[in-house]
């Protein structure tokens, strides 16, 4: 890891210290910088704001979740690891997941996830998905990011392989039948 990288680690980790007792639209660039003993142009080279910060450490907890999909892991399984993750996270995500306005991380990881599932039908089959099927995974994610939200955030009680089951068995129909074709879904 560079030194660029662990910085960012340092700043995410006192965002996790915050997130603690402050909701994140109270939590200041300023708070994360006292937190960590940095300066805040220092902050400004890594991240344009606290929100960047929170979508980037989401961003590597994404990566590791879905990076073997395809390769003999399913969709359920990289939720299952997703969900693991965000679990170990509760507190960071349970806070970071409140917040819904500019720049948020619900909008972010839906973002993340449809460019993610895109991507992968195109590696696949060699095509661009239609309009139908970016519509389709529209729907699919954002329902997929309404569920995680109310999970991480108390509003369903199960683990990581009962919420992953619920949102495979929630995929629509057609979407499930390419997903089997690529071999990305039991």
């Amino acid at each position: 890891m560079d030194v660029s990288e662990r910085m960012k680690y340092k700043l995410a980790n006192a965002m996790k210290e915050l997130l603690v007792h402050t909701p994140v639209d109270k939590i200041t660039v300023k708070q994360i910088v006292d937190q960590c003993n940095v300066t805040r142009p220092t902050f400004y080279r890594h991240f344009k704001d606290k929100y960047d910060l929170i979508n980037w450490y989401f961003d590597k907890l994404l990566v590791k979740s879905f990076e073997h999909m395809g390769q003999g892991k399913t969709v359920y399984d990289a939720l299952v690891k997703k969900f693991t993750y965000i679990q170990e996270e509760q507190t960071f995500f349970a806070a970071a997941f409140r917040y819904d306005e500019q720049n948020s991380l619900r909008q972010h990881d839906f973002e993340l996830i449809l460019q993610f599932y895109e991507n992968l039908i195109r590696e696949k089959t060699g095509k661009v998905p239609g309009e139908n099927v970016h519509y389709l995974l529209e729907m699919y994610c954002q329902s997929s990011i309404y569920m995680t939200v109310k999970w991480v955030t108390g509003g369903v009680t199960c683990t990581p392989e009962e919420l992953a089951s619920i949102i495979v068995d929630g995929m629509p129909e057609k979407l499930a039948e390419i997903f089997v074709r690529l071999e990305i879904l039991n």
